[in-house]
């Protein structure tokens, strides 16, 4: 674990590789509907924040009927004007680190956070291919952050595949990440 800038990031942050568990031969869908029975329990609220799946967790969230009880809003900022205009990610940060950076990544979490009524905030922003990779950042790298109020985690991760399946597989590394910030908070 290592410690931020509490001024910009407010709270702790965590990088790594998510661990195989359980949770790991759910579908999407099986994930949101444990996402919803845990969130309902404890009457809290999600929100995304959306690049490079260009709102395909809101989506998979709204699939499910009665969604609205438990998820908030979606942001899809696509674009770097987006991610500064509705999530107060600074211009600098982007410049500095690139749209598919840690920093970013927290920023977005940080941001949907406080521009929300929700409890927990998921970001997610990567190269999903098939153009727009590079030597550091090869199609499929991938930077997700959950934000809640007292706790903000980031894990990277490289996923093989065409631009489907990196989108695919965000999703369920998204919501993975979510349940296990959850579990632990």
């Amino acid at each position: 674990m290592r410690r931020h800038d509490p001024q910009f990031f407010g709270c702790r942050i965590c990088a790594g590789h998510l661990g195989y568990n359980a949770r790991m031969s759910m579908n999407a869908e099986q994930l949101v509907q444990k996402l919803s029975a845990v969130l309902l329990e404890a009457g809290r609220r999600v929100c995304t924040a959306e690049s490079c799946t260009g709102g395909l967790i809101a989506k998979t969230f709204t699939d499910l009927a009665g969604s609205s009880d438990w998820f908030e809003r979606g942001f899809v900022t696509y674009s770097n004007a987006a991610k500064s205009e509705m999530l107060a990610v600074p211009p600098t940060v982007i410049e500095d680190y690139g749209a598919v950076s840690e920093p970013v990544a927290v920023a977005m979490a940080s941001g949907a956070l406080r521009h929300s009524q929700a409890d927990y905030a998921i970001a997610v922003t990567g190269v999903a291919g098939p153009g727009g990779g590079s030597a550091e950042k090869p199609v499929g790298t991938v930077w997700i952050a959950v934000a809640a109020p007292e706790q903000l985690v980031s894990k990277l991760f490289q996923f093989d595949g065409g631009r489907a399946a990196v989108r695919d597989a965000t999703l369920n590394a998204a919501l993975e990440l979510l349940l296990d910030v959850m579990d632990s908070d």
